[in-house]
This record gives C-alpha cells, structure tokens and sequence, in this order.
C-alpha cells in the first residue's frame, strides 16, 4: 500500500455508477456492460498498487473501465464473427434438426475459411480468439513481440472475413 490508505469497498462504491455507465454508452448493452464493470473493479484490486495519484483516482479507474471495454467488446464482435458453437461442439438446448444442421453449416464454413489461412494465422485466432489467451502469452509462445502478435491477429481476422464472404458460407459474420 502506499501514502494512503486505500478502501476497495469505497471505490467501488463511489465509481460503480461512474465505470457503469459508460460502459452502458460504449456497448449499449446491459450484459456487456455489466461484464465490464465486474472486469473493471477486478482489475482495480489487482493494480491498486499503481494508483500513484489518489486525487486522480476516477480517471484511474475510468481509464482501466476504457481499456477493458475495448478488450471485452472485441470478444464479443469475435464471437460474433465466429460462432458459439465452436465452444459448445454443436450441444444446443432444443432438439431442433434444422437448427442443428444450420449449426453444422455454419461450422464446415467456417473451418473451411480457417485452413485457407497460412498455419501461423490461424494458430493466432485459434489462441486469442478461442481460448483466449492474452497478446503476451502468445507472443511466450511463439517468441515474438506483442505487436507482431496484435498485427498478425489483425490480419488474420481480416483474412478470415474475407474467406467467410469468399465462400459464400455465413455472410452476415462478416462486416
């Protein structure tokens, strides 16, 4: 702890409302915005040791609201771009056939598109995008920079979009 005595409650008493609320404008989305700010406070208890400046703790904390919430809605446009089902391996709560079988369309599509990317590019979706491992892990892993990391995934998702329309499979993915 620092100069100051530091009260995790109190902050997250005086600036839920705060975090909140912008993240409700950045997403227009309530689940979104609650993932948010839940994400926000976590990240405020594990870096409370930074905050240098207690006077400029709203900013702090409305900084690190922003930065998870560029983070959190690009998951959310990435599981749009690729879906659910990825992760569920087809289960779906309705015995529904045609929906099971749009499902199993929508996938082919979609697993299509990922081999005609070069092994280094869908080795990164796979990564961040799937098991959502961070930008500094995959760069551990394949022993580059992060900004090669964000540059490649960039580009790969690009790639992706462009095959997904390509191929004429799930065109509403891409954007």
């Amino acid at each position: 702890m620092s100069k100051f005595q530091i009260n995790i409650e109190e902050l997250y008493d005086d600036y839920y409302h705060d975090v909140y609320h912008f993240a409700m404008y950045y997403t227009n989305n309530k689940h979104e915005a609650e993932d948010i700010t839940q994400e926000t406070f976590l990240k405020v208890m594990q870096n409370i040791h930074r905050l240098k400046d207690f006077k400029k703790r709203k900013t702090w904390i409305l900084s690190i609201a922003r930065n998870t919430a560029v983070d959190i809605h690009r998951k959310y446009k990435l599981r749009q771009l690729i879906p659910s089902m990825m992760s569920l391996s087809f289960k779906t709560s309705e015995n529904n056939t045609e929906q099971q079988l749009l499902l199993q369309e929508e996938w082919e599509s979609l697993q299509e598109a990922l081999l005609t990317l070069k092994p280094h590019y869908r080795s990164v979706i796979i990564l961040k995008g799937l098991k959502e491992l961070s930008i500094k892990e995959i760069a551990e892993i394949f022993n580059c920079t992060e900004l090669k990391v964000r540059v490649d995934y960039h580009r790969a998702i690009t790639q992706l979009k462009k095959q997904v329309v390509k191929g004429g499979g799930v065109m509403h993915y891409a954007k």
